[in-house]
């Protein structure tokens, strides 16, 4: 189980792209006409071999226009993690009373989402792509975009909970992930966070990225007067944490 993908969601998303590829030296591979089915538009841009999201509602009622009220604003949307046993993920999901919200099968992946009211949190979407290296939602040219002087991959994802160590057990148990800690899962060469949950409720908070020019990343910030605080960033609403 490995992280893939994060998506976040932004009321308007162009600003918000443009920070993200201007600060983190990305550039976008994707946009994916297939999430009008939800109701949005997007953005997709490749970090390494994971891919960092932004959804914008285009109509009323979706659930990600729902979010932005609910937090009051942009933040984290989805984690969207790579597996090898979607079935095995399916029948633990159907063990702990997780319903499937959507899901899909095609020749080069299967998708399931979980819904977000069982598992909490936020939208996860489990993906097993064939081959593994692949990555449908990147687009077909999403090697092409891949920069790698600044950052190298998306490693963590930070959850807010009013029970930290109790939504982390009702992860583990779903995902079959190992506890570095109460609060604290291991992924394959990455991690998810529990923390409290502020004003804002409870959600995806922030994530981590790993950076080969960490300067870099925190002065493009402060040059487009983005909240940097050590070597965090906050963009779209999301503590962006850099390693």
């Amino acid at each position: 189980m490995r992280l893939r993908q994060i998506a976040l969601v932004a009321e308007k998303l162009e600003p918000v792209v443009s920070d993200l590829c201007a600060v983190l030296d990305v550039e976008v591979c994707f946009r994916d006409p297939g999430v009008a089915e939800f109701g949005l538009a997007n953005a997709l841009m490749p970090i390494g071999d994971t891919f960092l999201e932004v959804v914008s509602p285009k109509q009323p009622d979706t659930t990600a226009g729902r979010l932005l009220a609910r937090r009051g604003g942009d933040g984290g949307y989805m984690v969207i993690l790579q597996t090898d046993d979607l079935q095995g993920a399916r029948g633990r999901a159907a063990e702990h009373g997780v319903r499937i919200a959507w899901e899909i099968a095609l020749h080069d992946v299967e998708t399931l989402h979980l819904h977000p009211r069982d598992i909490g949190g936020a939208i996860v979407s489990l993906d097993q792509p064939r081959p593994p290296e692949s990555w449908r939602w990147g687009g077909p040219e999403w090697r092409l975009h891949v920069r790698r002087d600044t950052v190298s991959r998306i490693a963590g994802a930070t959850l807010a909970a009013h029970d930290p160590a109790a939504m982390a057990a009702r992860w583990a148990g779903v995902l079959d992930l190992p506890h570095r800690s109460p609060a604290e899962l291991a992924l394959d060469a990455g991690e998810l966070r529990f923390v409290p949950a502020d004003a804002r409720g409870e959600g995806l908070r922030g994530i981590r990225i790993e950076t080969r020019d960490r300067s870099r990343v925190l002065q493009a910030a402060r040059d487009r007067g983005i909240d940097v605080s050590q070597d965090t960033i906050l963009i779209c609403g999301t503590e962006i944490s850099l390693s």
